[in-house]
């Protein structure tokens, strides 16, 4: 009767699904252009998504831009310390670290976001480490500590994320999250910070070393991050499994992207990251300049690119084939439409020389297709959403 029971115990250990429900607000983007201040901000700003991926070796363990966050939509709530203090963050396979403002921290970015208090947490441990977050022309600086963080039901004890010291600048102020939870490969961590879901992984507290996201077209519900399964609920189909080329950030190789079943960009093959951190799908300059072109997008003051609504109705699919599967992406897909006018989903981004043509298929992209994060496995699975 012993072992009947600790295989059941085990087999519903493998059932157990953890989620954690993304809610969709205004864009950072949004929120600087409601209060007037998107056009100065963006002539003081030298804003390239790039940034986000190649730093100087020097600075890789060490920085990590903000201004990439300028679009990005979803976001979900934790718990860090007992008893636990809640956070709006940015669940960000783009990056691999967790930080949080903290009571430590004066700058008017803080003063209205919530504040991690470690006096208030019976679990805290203090470390003498120190993280920075680079941002246009200053930085998030804080330090490293130990507590427990609350994801979708699952305890994460001992865990390092950074506590703000220092937020300059005003455009964090508008933020509409508090900080951010990296879930990209611990190589890339500033301070060789262990990434929450390697430390999920490394205590046992799932049962498979994956998580998945989907994200809703709806403005307000129904998206979500899954740690240790896979719910088939939310795809049609077959996952088709990709596999990575560098296990940093979540890199695949795209074989072609096409529209009418022509090359528009990257005919011999190139790379991509899949990113949950950046709300667009984005490309070298050249190229996305080129699409641009196609969809009849041409540039507004705030930075965004306007394309017409009817447009929506008859320009074709832009298809993305990757290891051999077609992942076509419809009009209503890349061009974003709100109550006011429609704006192209692309952006462009100033690549280093040696980089070759790199791809970031970012929540335009993920809103089509379900997608695993298979650290296991070091593969990425997609599917078109149900």
């Amino acid at each position: 009767m012993k072992w009947l029971l600790l295989l059941s115990l085990v087999a519903l250990s493998e059932c157990v699904l953890y989620k954690v429900p993304l809610v969709r607000k205004q864009s950072m983007r949004q929120k600087l252009m409601q209060h007037g201040l998107l056009e100065d901000f963006l002539k003081t700003r030298n804003f390239n998504l790039a940034s986000k991926y190649f730093k100087e070796v020097a600075d890789l363990a060490a920085t990590q831009p903000l201004e990439n966050y300028m679009d990005v939509e979803y976001f979900g709530t934790i718990g860090i310390g007992t008893p636990p203090q809640e956070f709006n963050v940015i669940f960000d396979t783009g990056s691999s670290n967790l930080w949080v403002p903290s009571v430590y921290c004066s700058s008017p970015a803080c003063s209205n976001h919530n504040r991690f208090n470690p006096q208030q947490s019976s679990t805290y441990q203090a470390t003498s480490q120190t993280v920075s977050v680079a941002y246009g022309t200053g930085s998030m600086t804080g330090i490293l500590g130990y507590d427990t963080v609350q994801v979708g039901g699952i305890a994460d004890t001992n865990q390092i994320f950074g506590l703000s010291e220092t937020e300059p600048g005003s455009f964090l102020y508008y933020a509409p999250f508090d900080g951010i939870l990296g879930l990209a490969y611990p190589s890339i961590a500033a301070s060789g910070a262990t990434p929450v879901f390697d430390n999920i992984w490394d205590q046992g507290l799932v049962s498979q070393d994956l998580f998945s996201v989907y994200l809703s077209s709806n403005d307000q519900s129904g998206s979500v991050v899954m740690f240790g399964g896979i719910d088939s609920s939310y795809y049609t189909g077959n996952l088709n499994w990709v596999p990575l080329s560098s296990e940093t950030y979540w890199q695949i190789t795209v074989d072609s992207i096409t529209m009418n079943g022509q090359a528009i960009a990257c005919s011999g093959g190139c790379q991509a990251i899949v990113d949950t951190g950046t709300s667009l799908l984005a490309g070298p300059t050249d190229a996305i300049a080129n699409i641009q072109s196609y969809i009849g997008a041409s540039q507004t003051s705030n930075g965004q690119m306007a394309v017409s609504c009817l447009a929506i109705n008859s320009l074709p699919d832009i298809v993305f084939t990757i290891n051999g599967i077609q992942y076509p992406l419809p009009p209503s897909a890349y061009i974003l439409q709100s109550e006011q006018s429609c704006v192209s989903g692309f952006q462009g981004m100033n690549l280093p020389t040696a980089s070759g043509e790199l791809w970031i298929l970012g929540d335009v992209f993920i809103r089509q297709y379900f997608t695993v994060f298979d650290r296991g496995n070091n593969q990425v699975g997609l599917a078109p959403v149900a």
